[in-house]
């Protein structure tokens, strides 16, 4: 690590949102013993790719505290050249007064998928919050996927997430994420007191194109009212940010694709400024919605690369 990047570590301007929402100032208070952001709960993981000798490497990388990545594998059979990143938290979860940083570069031409090895648990909160930034770059003519396993919110956890993709016009990238009730066998679903996650997507240029927040906060509103989840408990969603395709042509694909998936309510929507689209889909049970899920990211690969979703082998 540089000393410019040890430097920046050292800010909490670094690891911190910027313009965090006003209801996770409120919980902005002091933690007793470690504080927040302290070398113990300061996770940062910071990534750059580019094609070499036929494949994606990782070319540079830097990491700290509880985020650690293991070696980069190639499982795809009909894209040899992609990188499989899987990356890892010690502690198995998040506690309040962490913060966590992801910086990933893909470079042009380059081929990554990242995900994780289990699901991210957020554990219970009884001071301050936890937070984890995502900054994900995709130079021209990269595909990317970014597909972390479901978060897996405790009773009184506090969570705020923001992603924000910066995507070359020739580059494609894939976002997913779900979120899951919580701890059901124990008498927990919903009962965290806030989950808030905002992405964006801009140009390289920093030109917006996209701007979406999620906000569950189960004790000022119930999440199960009409508006938010309603009579459903697991919420995904898939974000297809590309030029490659039409929109409209991705968007009525996936909409055939995913009719037979009755368990699941699913609405496929384009994006603003012909960037891609998204998709939502809400389920009374993990199984299904994840199997719903993964018909998606199979259909839009298929559409995109010409491959299908392969095994990651995590069971």
């Amino acid at each position: 690590m540089s000393a410019e990047q040890i430097r920046l570590r050292d800010d909490p301007r670094w690891y911190t949102p910027d313009a965090l929402p006003a209801e996770f100032r409120a919980f902005d208070t002091p933690i007793a013993g470690l504080c927040a952001g302290s070398i113990t709960k300061l996770g940062l993981l910071d990534l750059t790719f580019a094609p070499s000798a036929g494949a994606t490497r990782i070319v540079r990388q830097s990491l700290h505290g509880p985020l650690y990545i293991l070696r980069p594998i190639y499982t795809d059979p009909k894209r040899p050249d992609m990188a499989f990143i899987y990356a890892l938290q010690m502690g198995d979860g998040l506690v309040q007064g962490d913060r966590y940083r992801i910086d990933l570069d893909c470079a042009p031409g380059s081929a990554v998928h990242v995900t994780t090895q289990a699901a991210t648990k957020l554990y219970r909160m009884d001071h301050n919050f936890a937070t984890q930034m995502v900054n994900l770059r995709a130079g021209d003519g990269a595909y990317v996927e970014y597909l972390p396993d479901p978060v897996i919110p405790f009773r009184n956890a506090r969570f705020y997430q923001r992603i924000r993709l910066m995507v070359a016009p020739t580059a494609s990238v894939i976002l997913g994420d779900i979120l899951l009730p919580g701890r059901v066998a124990y008498g927990e679903a919903h009962a965290y007191t806030l989950y808030y996650a905002d992405t964006e997507v801009t140009g390289l240029d920093g030109t917006p194109f996209v701007v979406d927040r999620i906000k569950l906060a189960p004790t000022a509103a119930s999440p199960r009212s009409i508006g938010r989840l309603g009579p459903y408990d697991v919420l995904a969603t898939l974000y297809i940010v590309t030029r490659q395709l039409p929109a409209r042509q991705l968007s009525d694909g996936l909409h055939r694709r995913l009719a037979s998936q009755t368990s699941v309510l699913v609405g496929v929507s384009e994006l603003p400024n012909e960037c891609g689209v998204a998709v939502r889909m809400l389920g009374s049970r993990s199984s299904d919605v994840r199997a719903a899920f993964s018909l998606a990211w199979n259909e839009t690969r298929l559409r995109l690369i010409g491959a299908p979703a392969p095994d990651l082998r995590k069971n």
